[in-house]
């Protein structure tokens, strides 16, 4: 996978910790540094996480399924890409203003789901784990604190936006690795 590829995929799979914490930054009146950094170290966090468990399942099985590994990374990506985009139609997450434990965790794994399926498709794609998931978790860390501060100044105008980019990113993901695989490009 191409620097420029994996920079897609940690932007995308960002968008949806973005979006909710858009939405966390809508419920709080005033934002201090260690919010931001809650909130990115918590949304960063589980999407270098699951990523890396997705990786170890998908290595474990890969021999397997190699012979359809790229259908299945199509299936995979389209289908996270796709619910992204259905998710950008709602704002209605209920968020209070809490950054306790209880508050974030929650939010922290759900967004990090489709984190998992990524980590899968890695392990088929021979990707370098720990530089891959590092950079994912470094580049959601950033957007999830950028997307806090984003909402408590501008409201939930952008959460959709986010979340449909998201979703576009992945499927052409998905896309281009059948199409490498067919060998229509190079």
């Amino acid at each position: 996978m191409q620097s420029w590829e994996l920079f897609a995929v940690a932007v995308g799979l960002s968008a949806d910790a973005f979006a909710v914490a858009i939405c966390k930054g809508l419920s709080v009146k005033k934002i201090q540094k260690k919010h931001g950094i809650i909130v990115g170290l918590y949304f960063g966090g589980f999407q270098a996480l699951m990523p890396l468990l997705g990786y170890f399942l998908g290595a474990r099985f890969k021999t397997l399924i190699m012979d359809i590994d790229h259908w299945l990374a199509l299936v995979l990506l389209c289908a996270i890409g796709i619910n992204m985009i259905k998710e950008s139609r709602s704002c209605g997450e209920e968020l209070d203003s809490s950054f306790s434990v209880k508050s974030m965790l929650p939010m922290a794994v759900a967004t990090s789901i489709d984190a998992l399926a990524i980590g899968i498709t890695f392990a088929f794609l021979n990707v370098d784990i720990i530089p891959a998931v590092t950079f994912i978790g470094v580049i959601t860390f950033i957007l999830s604190a950028v997307g806090l501060v984003i909402g408590n100044k501008f409201g939930c105008k952008f959460k959709s936006r986010a979340e449909i980019f998201g979703g576009v990113v992945l499927i052409f993901i998905g896309i281009k690795i059948v199409l490498e695989h067919l060998g229509f490009l190079g």
